[in-house]
């Protein structure tokens, strides 16, 4: 008979397969086909103790028919088909083979007048639930969680994201009207989900929480790695980098 004392390693090494390793810098193992690399490899990851704006917690919650899928089944499609569930104009860049905890995915943020490009690490995975966690020169330093459960008659679905914007410029940019965006973009992620399993009429609950009101202006400097500014200056250079690319491409043909 195997007692308890034997029991709690394995469980424990179960529940460890869930997370992602420790790491010090991320690094992107594919470029999927479309994708740009920009902003990632290199980066650490950054939780709302490193963000520079205030704490917001944000949770969007919809109830689906529970005929209509379980929880297990929504996790499985959701976190397989990530980024098709995204409004239009954003890409989310999983590697090939899917997304696994530790896993580094790339982002292309349709913003005003940008293409901001920009990534995130899954941290957390199981079988109602997954968790991703942001780097260095995100828009917000955090974590976005996904979930699902049984409440009743009821797959209850929900987003719920814990964050400070990362630097000066991201915390003015949400109080511009990014905290609406970004709303917008999840409550329409949650309409598409419900929209793959039968229920496109299926309403969005959407709680916002002011968890500390205090900006961290010590962390000012969070400027130096903004994906915004990198992102822009990335645009700006693409006639000098096609310019060269055309060069080569001469060069290589005579």
């Amino acid at each position: 008979m195997t007692g308890s004392n034997d029991e709690e390693p394995v469980a424990a090494n179960r529940d460890a397969a869930h997370w992602a390793k420790m790491v010090s810098r991320l690094k992107v193992s594919q470029v999927p086909d479309g994708a740009t690399n920009l902003n990632v490899d290199g980066r650490q990851l950054t939780s709302p103790i490193q963000g520079f704006g205030k704490m917001w917690q944000k949770t969007y919650v919809m109830r689906l028919p529970s005929e209509r899928v379980a929880p297990v089944d929504l996790i499985a499609a959701w976190r397989k088909d990530f980024g098709e569930f995204w409004p239009p104009g954003n890409h989310f860049y999983a590697p090939l083979t899917g997304i696994e905890p530790g896993d580094v995915a790339l982002l292309n943020m349709k913003m005003p007048g940008l293409k901001l490009s920009t990534g995130v690490m899954m941290l957390y995975a199981d079988d109602e639930s997954f968790t991703l966690m942001t780097p260095q020169g995100h828009m917000f330093a955090g974590w976005i969680t996904f979930s699902a459960s049984r409440q009743d008659d009821a797959t209850v679905v929900q987003t719920q994201v814990l964050m400070r914007a990362s630097d000066p410029i991201f915390e003015l940019a949400l109080m511009m009207g990014g905290h609406r965006q970004e709303d917008r973009f999840w409550s329409q992620t949650l309409g598409n989900v419900a929209a793959h399993f039968g229920h496109p009429e299926a309403a969005v609950d959407t709680k916002v929480v002011c968890v500390d009101k205090k900006r961290q202006w010590s962390r000012w400097r969070n400027v130096w790695h903004s994906s915004a500014i990198r992102s822009a200056i990335y645009m700006l250079e693409a006639p000098v980098r096609a310019a060269r690319g055309l060069a080569h491409r001469q060069r290589a043909g005579t």
